[in-house]
């Protein structure tokens, strides 16, 4: 039997028959047959040969990400870049020291005769003035480490004041203007007072410590090279009050009044000193 005779169905053909029935009122019923026809699958061909290939199917959704990797290993150093553009300057170095003279010059031409007494004696006062700003520079260097402390100098007959800018408690105030040959300033009359509130004005301050205390002797103010205050004062209104009690030390305010403090906050101070140890 061949492969297309065995892709034919099989037909089954049944026949059924119906006999007469005799009904209880003497009737015969007619024959009738009935051909059913069922179909039934032949057998299994050959397989056919393989057809073309299909067009691709639609994308397939997003797979979830997948763990993360292991760290690569490091690279190589790369080749040195290009240098960047040059920074702006430094701030200006401090001034070195005056170096050793260099050798006499040649003797110059003879000058032409002149009068030259009011000369000699302009240079003799222009002398003595480089002499004094030596000497007060000098005073300056040795009594602070930086000038930039310093607002200015004031003097009165016979003394020196200095405003050091840099906040101190009481007690670090008088070491430090003591161990430069100072102390605290001690205004005892009305010109040191006007000086050195004129000193806390010009430098835009609005307090500083001054050499006054009670710390010896509760309510009893002395200056601080032990003398009494007998004969000179400039207590605000009100004070001392020794509020709290624990205002031992005084501040002068730019109006020249003073009054009293507490010791252990910080501020500025003017450091005095005696016009002839300068």
């Amino acid at each position: 039997m061949s492969g297309e005779m065995l892709l034919l169905p099989i037909i089954l053909s049944v026949m059924i028959s119906f006999v007469p029935i005799q009904t209880s009122y003497g009737q015969h019923l007619a024959e009738e047959t009935c051909t059913i026809q069922i179909l039934v699958p032949g057998l299994k061909g050959e397989p056919g040969e393989k057809g073309e290939k299909g067009a691709p199917g639609r994308p397939g959704r997003v797979g979830p990400p997948g763990e993360i990797g292991q760290p690569g290993l490091k690279g190589q150093k790369g080749i040195m870049g290009h240098y960047g553009k040059m920074g702006p300057s430094g701030m200006k170095g401090l001034k070195g020291d005056i170096g050793d003279p260099g050798p006499r010059g040649p003797n110059g031409d003879p000058g032409v005769p002149c009068e030259c007494t009011p000369i000699r004696k302009m240079i003799g006062e222009m002398d003595i003035l480089v002499a004094q700003l030596s000497s007060e520079l000098k005073f300056i260097k040795n009594a602070l480490p930086s000038p930039a402390a310093v607002a200015g100098i004031k003097e009165t007959d016979s003394k020196v004041y200095l405003l050091v800018k840099e906040e101190k408690r009481y007690s670090d105030a008088e070491v430090y203007c003591r161990t430069r040959g100072g102390h605290l300033a001690m205004p005892k009359d009305e010109g040191a007072n006007t000086a050195i509130a004129g000193y806390i004005s010009e430098a835009g301050l609005s307090r500083i410590y001054i050499g006054i205390h009670d710390l010896d002797h509760e309510g009893v103010f002395t200056y601080v090279d032990r003398s009494p205050m007998t004969t000179f004062s400039r207590w605000r209104k009100g004070e001392p009050n020794n509020a709290y009690d624990d205002e031992d030390c005084a501040e002068m305010v730019a109006s020249g009044e003073w009054t009293d403090v507490a010791c252990h906050p910080t501020m500025y101070f003017v450091c005095e000193f005696d016009k002839d140890g300068v």
